[in-house]
């Protein structure tokens, strides 16, 4: 039988789930008291419907901006970089989204261990059925399988709230029973984060993660372009994000995140940083 693993919140990133409970950030409070009060005050002010109109459309842009914009805090929290304890030991966190892969992940587990290094994998649910076996091998080599949703869906972030929930527990399931751990950590879908996700996250519980830079590795063919995104400004606790599924291929037909990361990881050891998997960078793990 597999035993939920609570995450171990880590002091010093301010981020915490207080597991169970779900605390609205002030983005979702604000909106929530604005849609209240001009509901209220409608009946009583008939004649200045165009203004409450006007205050509810520009509510609903700024929604959809926290929506559209990945590395956002405005609908709850978000970890974009690592612990200033993280950073301090010279940690980076890997990450790889829209596995596992049956060409792409096996190449990218062996980089990693050629080089020492660990990372999370944010698979999705229905390719880790499909592919079972890769699920277990990341686990088996060290490294976290985290959740990127069932399904993938292009439509996510306009899921209900019953919706998202069915999508992420399926993916919970699927994942904790392959890889032996449940997932601690949740990455939405192209990181468009749906206004309800965070109270369903934190009833799972899982702890919501973006990136602090990504290469565009699934629609840029040019490995040096993507590399050099990754890596401009690079530092210890940065949280990089590349794709062991969805990657693009140069034109000699090599995927382009096998092609980066066997670039990266010389790189980040000659630069004294240690790529790591999110639970060991939190202190969850006793590798850390």
């Amino acid at each position: 039988m597999i035993r939920p693993q609570l995450p171990t919140p880590d002091r010093d990133s301010g981020l915490a789930h207080r597991m169970g409970r779900w605390r609205p950030s002030r983005t979702v409070l604000l909106s929530a008291w604005l849609n209240g009060a001009l509901l209220s005050a409608l009946p009583l002010f008939p004649k200045l419907w165009p203004w409450f109109l006007a205050l509810c459309l520009a509510d609903q842009a700024v929604l959809t901006l926290a929506v559209l914009w990945p590395r956002s805090s405005l609908l709850g929290p978000n970890l974009v970089r690592l612990s200033p304890s993280a950073t301090g030991r010279g940690l980076v966190a890997l990450t790889f989204d829209d596995g596992p892969d049956p060409q792409i992940t096996p190449a990218i587990l062996d980089l990693l261990d050629a080089y020492g290094a660990k990372a999370s994998f944010f698979c999705i649910g229905n390719r880790a059925e499909r592919h079972a076996g890769l699920v277990e091998e990341i686990a088996r080599r060290g490294h976290s399988v985290e959740n990127h949703s069932f399904r993938h869906s292009n439509l996510f972030a306009c899921y209900s709230p019953g919706a998202l929930r069915r999508e992420i527990e399926r993916a919970q399931s699927v994942i904790a029973a392959r890889s032996g751990t449940p997932p601690r950590f949740f990455r939405a879908p192209m990181g468009f984060r749906n206004p309800f996700l965070d109270p369903v996250l934190a009833r799972i519980p899982l702890r919501y993660v973006s990136w602090t830079r990504r290469g565009f590795d699934t629609a840029c063919r040019e490995p040096e372009i993507v590399l050099r995104r990754l890596t401009r400004n690079l530092a210890a606790g940065d949280i990089l994000l590349l794709h062991d599924g969805s990657s693009a291929c140069t034109v000699e037909g090599e995927p382009v995140s096998v092609r980066v990361l066997s670039a990266l990881l010389p790189l980040l050891g000659a630069q004294g940083l240690r790529a790591v998997s999110l639970p060991m960078a939190m202190g969850n793990t006793p590798d850390a």
